[in-house]
């Protein structure tokens, strides 16, 4: 499965913070906003992935990344001459996707949860229909919305729904087979001028072919597309991290973890960081691993 992260938008509700900068590298606590559903796709075992984001901003990406080989990942960019909704990123990576399943993710959505990797793989592994998420929140009116009946079959989805049938928000990640691409291309412009993703699932909700998990307590979904949600989401990150001792989203132990590097390029990528808090903590994953190697 290839992965699509988008990264484009104004970010016009982060004003003037995203004014000179896309919102995708504003930081969430001690990383860019970016690491965090780069590190889902990296989770998922996706490692050929294509960066979509604004002709200002897409050089910014490519400085940070370069080609992933660092990573074990392959990258490619590209350009979203305007925002015109989020399936837009299935034609602009038409080429990309070619007829392989794909996931999308949101630039600005970060998950954490018990077993959510093992979700993650789960996902990657679809070959057709499409594979969507449901998440409880107390203003549904906000999002996309689903709704189902008790043996989890989709009843219905709407974007936005000013009276919404359930409390059910669907989150920025989704997964497809490779028709999607062919389905993107079949949707009129909403009465927002956009194509949208809900339109997508809709489609496949039509064939008898979308599926819904639901992401339960264990399970944290945050938007950071507001001031509010940021500071949210960066505090979320550092109480787990302090507590824990962990980091959230650190993409250098994933690819270690995932086996896309191996010990001595951990310990290139931890020598990049010379003596910040980020590299330190690298370098303790180094420490452990080379004691176990002995």
């Amino acid at each position: 499965m290839k992965g699509i992260l988008l990264a484009g938008g104004r970010g016009t509700r982060l004003y003037p913070a995203t004014i000179a900068l896309c919102k995708q590298l504003l930081p969430v606590y001690d990383k860019p906003m970016i690491y965090y559903p780069l590190s889902v796709l990296m989770q998922a075992g996706i490692r050929d992935i294509l960066i979509i984001s604004t002709p200002e901003d897409i050089s910014r990406f490519e400085r940070l990344f370069g080609d992933g080989e660092q990573l074990g990942l392959h990258f490619e960019y590209a350009v979203q001459p305007k925002p015109q909704g989020l399936a837009q990123a299935f034609l602009v990576g038409a080429d990309f996707v070619g007829n392989e399943p794909v996931a999308l993710i949101l630039g600005d959505n970060l998950f954490y949860g018990n077993q959510f990797p093992m979700i993650l793989q789960e996902g990657a592994a679809l070959t057709e229909g499409g594979l969507i998420f449901g998440y409880q929140v107390k203003d549904p009116q906000r999002y996309g919305v689903v709704h189902f009946d008790a043996q989890m079959r989709v009843l219905g989805i709407e974007e936005k729904p000013r009276h919404p049938k359930s409390s059910y928000a669907v989150p920025g990640l989704y997964f497809y087979g490779p028709d999607v691409v062919q389905i993107a291309g079949s949707l009129k412009p909403s009465g927002r001028g956009e194509l949208e993703i809900t339109d997508v699932n809709r489609v496949y909700f039509e064939q008898g072919r979308l599926h819904v998990r639901l992401l339960g307590r264990g399970h944290a979904w945050l938007d950071t597309g507001t001031f509010d949600a940021l500071h949210q989401a960066a505090s979320f990150v550092q109480a787990i991290q302090e507590r824990q001792g962990i980091k959230i989203a650190c993409i250098e132990e994933i690819a270690y973890q995932m086996g896309y590097i191996d010990h001595q390029q951990l310990f290139k990528l931890a020598d990049r960081y010379a003596q910040n808090e980020y590299g330190e903590y690298l370098k303790k994953i180094e420490n452990i691993t080379a004691r176990r190697l002995k």
